[in-house]
């Protein structure tokens, strides 16, 4: 018989115990767990295969171009050592005679010469070089074909080497390019009182066309170029000259000296001194140097050498002019009989319109005059002999120069010039 008092049951009979709830909820977690391991797979010690987020791609950058590299400016070659000057011209008409070219050879290794200069273009506008363009005006009379050859014989013998250039004086390529002459104000080719062609100074294409032969003489061996006739005519129906409209925006001597800085420019960047010759009158008289475009002091910047063309007999005497020629306050009337002292004092004028302290300042070569100037009348000239030549060199070392150049359009010097007394 049961105990009604008794709370607990028999096995088998009466109801069931409830689980406290407790207990239920920790069985719930528990089987959470399973699924998860069981979903997941943490039991096999994998980490569990997530979805990949998705990528987005970033907006690059934009890349900048860098500027190309300049090529890099080419750098003036070296200058070999200067030369002291003491030297001929021998024309291009003379200089093909073997027996006087033999002759000047001679003299430079026997006595103080040590300079020739040749001309590759001379007055009348011929090439006397041999030059890759057909177009070139060549006359084979005076072609010297191995010219090359011939520059590397006199500089082993220690003989300096300069190349003449006559510039804007040139009937030839004038004639053959008439576009590039001086023109009169109607339109026709304009020539000088000799019935002479001339280029125009402000047309670029006639810098090019002398550069050329400038840079040709350069591969021959040439050690120098002296440019000649680097000006506008002097004489002629001047006023009929029509130079276009370039002739309104630049002066005459502005222009030149443009020009000479061109050519000094690209003579360098082949290791080439460049010197130019120039009337004696322009340091004497600004309104000569005006009308053909030679400012001294715009050409000594400009220049390694100038050497101004002091011809005693190109000065103007009493029966030109009336009253002669002031030099250095001195009045010749008949300079040509006078020559150690035209010499030197006209010397005296370009001597003091260089800065002896600027040795960018070109140095002064003058030509001296090796001829007789008969044509002047009697009383007028005197005959230059030797000792007449000697005068004049004399006058040049006496102004404390020390290089000078002989002229002579036949190319005949007296070998007793420049024997010791």
């Amino acid at each position: 018989m049961s105990d009604p008092n008794n709370r607990k049951g028999t096995s088998g009979s009466g109801k069931r115990r409830r689980l406290p709830v407790f207990s239920i909820v920790l069985v719930v977690c528990y089987i959470a767990v399973a699924v998860v391991f069981f979903v997941y797979g943490f039991g096999d010690g994998k980490a569990p295969e997530l979805e990949p987020e998705p990528v987005v791609a970033a907006t690059p950058a934009p890349v900048v171009t860098p500027d190309p590299t300049p090529d890099p400016t080419p750098a003036p070659k070296e200058l070999p050592p200067a030369v002291k000057v003491k030297g001929i011209y021998f024309g291009a008409w003379f200089a093909v005679n073997q027996a006087m070219m033999d002759k000047y050879v001679e003299l430079c290794e026997t006595t103080e010469l040590n300079a020739l200069v040749l001309d590759i273009k001379e007055d009348h506008g011929y090439v006397t070089i041999p030059i890759d363009n057909s177009n070139y005006p060549v006359n084979r009379s005076i072609l010297i074909e191995d010219m090359g050859e011939l520059i590397d014989d006199l500089k082993s013998r220690d003989i300096y080497t300069i190349a003449r250039v006559v510039c804007f004086k040139d009937e030839r390529w004038a004639a053959k390019n008439p576009h590039l002459a001086i023109r009169d104000k109607a339109g026709n080719q304009w020539t000088d009182r000799k019935g002479t062609g001339w280029l125009n100074p402000y047309m670029r294409e006639n810098w090019d066309y002398i550069a050329e032969l400038c840079l040709r003489a350069a591969e021959l061996g040439f050690e120098e170029i002296q440019l000649d006739y680097v000006r506008f005519p002097a004489d002629g129906r001047l006023s009929d000259i029509d130079y276009g409209p370039a002739g309104e925006e630049q002066t005459r001597a502005e222009v030149i000296a443009e020009f000479i800085t061109f050519i000094r420019d690209t003579m360098l960047m082949v290791g080439v001194r460049t010197s130019a010759d120039v009337f004696g009158i322009i340091a004497l008289s600004d309104n000569d140097a005006r009308v053909i475009g030679q400012d001294l002091d715009l050409l000594y910047p400009a220049l390694h050498y100038i050497c101004p063309m002091i011809y005693p007999s190109h000065f103007a005497n009493v029966n030109q002019n009336g009253t002669g020629q002031r030099i250095n306050g001195v009045l010749f009337e008949a300079p040509d009989t006078e020559p150690y002292e035209v010499i030197y004092n006209s010397l005296q004028h370009f001597i003091r319109r260089r800065d002896p302290n600027n040795p960018n300042k070109a140095i002064i070569r003058p030509y001296l005059q090796d001829f007789t100037a008969a044509y002047l009348g009697e009383g007028m000239f005197i005959p230059y002999s030797p000792e007449e030549v000697r005068a004049q060199i004399d006058a040049v070392y006496a102004s404390g120069l020390e290089e000078w150049i002989l002229w002579n359009h036949t190319s005949k010097y007296n070998e007793e010039t420049f024997r010791e007394p």
